[in-house]
């Protein structure tokens, strides 16, 4: 074939690997959202044929299981050093938060679905582990995990959702400033000084409540 931008013949490897589909992928759902990633586009984005693809995922489910990994293994990578379980803990919430709001197509898939992929299974195995360690039982650092990760990606959501409403608008900062202060002395107050509007500040506050709620619970040294 002559020119660059031709399909390849279906069934032809084209020099993909698992890693430049998934690549694409994400970039595909960042541009176009979520709807837009079927194998088809996927294929068109890279100049092969659909079943191709089929070569490195083997279904649809698989590629978006490969997003959910692409995301959460590059916020805790488990070849990373050895940490203390609260470090670990805000590392990761940090990292995860970080990762979808660069990729906010991928957001509803982390919630969505569970960890099946080697990569993935990897990462959790890694959080228990140094967990566990500290003398967190099993079952404690599995839900601290799992309610860590649900946050973050409920956290995020609220963060990359369009803002329907005006800047001025019912709900906003000024808007709450001309509110009466008799009534409501302490929401004008916040919306005057800006206190607790920031979505960072807002967030670690969240994830330093769970990792105290979590040392005194479980007794985790430190």
């Amino acid at each position: 074939m002559s020119g660059p931008d031709r399909k390849r013949a279906r069934g032809e490897r084209a020099g993909l690997t698992r890693d430049r589909v998934l690549d694409a992928a994400l970039a595909l759902a960042d541009k176009e959202g979520r709807k837009a990633l079927t194998m088809r586009r996927l294929g068109a984005e890279l100049g092969v044929e659909a079943m191709t693809l089929y070569h490195h995922v083997p279904n649809k489910d698989a590629l978006l299981d490969g997003l959910v990994e692409r995301v959460v293994t590059e916020a805790l990578p488990v070849d990373a050093e050895d940490t203390d379980w609260r470090t670990l803990l805000r590392t990761y919430a940090e990292a995860l938060r970080a990762g979808l709001l660069r990729h906010p197509g991928v957001l509803p898939l982390v919630a969505e679905r569970p960890a099946v992929t080697p990569a993935t299974l990897d990462v959790a195995e890694r959080g228990l582990t140094t967990l566990t360690a500290a003398g967190i039982e099993l079952g404690t650092a599995l839900d601290a995990l799992n309610a860590l990760t649900l946050f973050v990606v409920a956290h995020t959501t609220a963060e990359a959702a369009p803002r329907t409403a005006s800047a001025d608008g019912p709900g906003s900062a000024p808007w709450l400033a001309e509110l009466d202060a008799g009534r409501y002395p302490l929401l004008v107050q916040a919306a005057r000084t800006g206190a607790g509007t920031d979505d960072a500040g807002r967030f670690r506050f969240a994830v330093e409540a769970l990792i105290a709620g979590l040392r005194e619970r479980a007794g985790a040294g430190g």
